[in-house]
């Protein structure tokens, strides 16, 4: 018999039985309640998505397959989803990114085996997968079919996977997966996070649990390989060019010396502890620094976490020898560490660091008020992101003026002509969004975008703020614009981020954004913001 701390499966708290005379004992005040997952509520608040991490790098390929819970906030103006929760769902062995014989080309057809190989290790489809992302690293940027390669792992992977590339993305994304931001934002300590892997080294400088600077070196532990018979059977020009720096003369087929190697072992390593106090950086340093270089990553640094497949060997994890520079240059940067002072930090990846990386933070997705003149447009790939800066006093009204020259301004920022091709705007919306203000802020966008508008060129418009729905109604049904609007909201970009758009997510209307880097030469970029973080 059931009592009222005991009430059966399905029936309301309170709900009960009648035993008044007249009453047969059946009434029932409510149909049966559903699960919480299958409330429509909740499944508007909640979202679950499955992505895909796949990491090309200079020595190695992984993939790493991630469930990620998100939860919209519903807080101030915003109903942006966060995310809760991340689970790692299947990790990779590590394996050997394939190349032609001659180290030109990666070896398309092994590569695509690999992948497939590790999809059906993990027992998960494409067709299940939501959103994720190809990374290309290191020396495999280099290679001439490199992003075509990515394109075509992309389009195979699942519904929403992107193809990126680059250096300071790559750091900002082992700092995560390294679990160094996490350790940082827990203990409230300035940390960095040193990543080495085959072809580069990349730098993060962590405070209080955000990325806030990072920066590359063209140095890494398979940079020379050479085979059984002490011939170099692979040679990258950075490894040329460190041991030209110490005499030695270095070309494919010829014999080295293990006395040659940790020679050149040796002199990365310090280049890279150079980099770190960046104090008095010699000139063949400079000339192998992949992004601008910072003035002092150690000043106030509590301690580095290693990750990277030369970081196996930093923390002593790894002692195989794979005739190449990994090791020399690992033992030699546990020492130099030491040297410096600063604590050696574990963290929860290392080797795979990059990859859970991506699986798990390339990610953002839109609030549920978004506006799509025409879902046919979407996906929407390779948008660079421009963020106006404009002087927000908002009072009675907005200075449309003020707005337009800084759209036209921010143009001429980046040597764009405006009218030409599409973009992603990125406002910060402050202030209440009362409706006379959002008609202002439309005027000084319409004549900003005018060249845009009379090109039908589609205007994207990302905001921070629930407005987009609004906004991209005055823009059709007010300013009636002929060509296409999409406006997304609950999104924070930064200048210099590309951004992919996918398909909506139904039932609850949102669309993921995938924040990423396009450099596939070797192109200098700025320090950068964590985007992950607001």
């Amino acid at each position: 018999m059931n009592t009222d701390h005991e009430l059966p499966s399905g029936v309301f708290e309170g709900h009960h039985h009648s035993h008044e005379p007249g009453h047969d004992g059946h009434h029932h005040f409510g149909a049966e309640v559903l699960p919480l997952e299958k409330q429509p509520l909740w499944i508007m608040d909640n979202i679950e998505l499955k992505s895909v991490g796949i990491d090309i790098g200079s020595s190695g390929t992984r993939l790493a397959f991630s469930r990620i819970k998100l939860c919209r906030r519903g807080l101030d103006l915003s109903s942006r989803y966060e995310v809760i929760s991340r689970e790692l769902l299947y990790n990779s062995d590590v394996r050997f990114t394939p190349y032609t014989s001659n180290y030109e080309l990666i070896d398309e057809i092994s590569l695509k085996n690999i992948i497939d190989e590790e999809y059906a290790a993990s027992k998960i489809e494409p067709k299940d997968i939501d959103t994720g992302a190809i990374i290309l690293t290191g020396e495999a940027i280099r290679r001439k079919n490199a992003e075509a390669i990515g394109n075509v792992l992309a389009l195979k992977g699942g519904r929403f996977v992107t193809v990126s590339a680059g250096h300071n993305q790559e750091a900002l994304l082992a700092a995560h997966g390294s679990g160094a931001v996490e350790l940082s934002r827990m203990r409230k300590r300035r940390l960095l996070n040193l990543d080495v892997g085959g072809g580069t080294a990349k730098f993060a400088l962590i405070d209080d649990g955000r990325v806030i600077e990072t920066c590359a070196l063209g140095v890494g532990g398979r940079l020379m390989v050479f085979d059984e018979g002490m011939r170099i059977v692979r040679l990258e020009p950075n490894a040329k060019y460190v041991a030209d720096q110490l005499g030695i003369d270095w070309k494919l087929e010829k014999k080295v010396t293990f006395e040659e190697v940790e020679a050149v072992s040796q002199w990365m390593s310090h280049a890279i502890l150079q980099v770190m106090t960046g104090e008095n950086l010699p000139t063949p340093v400079k000339k192998l620094a992949l992004t601008p270089l910072s003035q002092s990553l150690t000043r106030g640094i509590r301690g580095v976490v290693a990750s990277g497949g030369v970081g196996e060997y930093v923390y002593r994890n790894e002692s195989r020898y794979f005739n190449d520079l990994a090791k020399g240059i690992g033992e030699n940067l546990n020492s130099g560490i030491r040297e410096l002072g600063l604590e050696l930090v574990p963290g929860s990846e290392c080797i795979r660091a990059t990859v859970v990386g991506v699986s798990e933070y390339t990610i953002q997705v839109s609030g549920n008020t978004i506006y799509v003149s025409d879902t046919n447009l979407l996906p929407f790939r390779n948008l660079q992101v421009l963020k106006p800066n404009f002087d927000w006093r908002i009072g009675s009204k907005i200075d449309s003026h003020a707005i337009t020259q800084a759209i036209r301004k921010h143009y001429a920022m980046f040597d764009l002509t405006e009218g030409e091709r599409e973009v992603a705007l990125m406002f910060h919306w402050k202030g209440e969004p009362a409706y006379e203000l959002l008609e202002m802020f439309v005027d000084g966008v319409y004549q900003g975008m005018k060249k845009s508008i009379e090109n039908r060129i589609s205007l994207i418009l990302v905001f921070d703020q629930d407005i987009a729905r609004t906004i991209g109604a005055i823009l059709k049904e007010e300013k009636r614009v002929q060509g296409e609007v999409i406006c997304i909201d609950g999104i924070l970009l930064q200048d210099f981020d590309f951004i992919d758009i996918g398909r909506e997510i139904g039932p609850s209307g949102v669309v993921p954004v995938t924040v990423k880097s396009l450099a596939f030469e070797n192109t200098a970029k700025p320090k950068i913001i964590d985007p992950h973080l607001p």
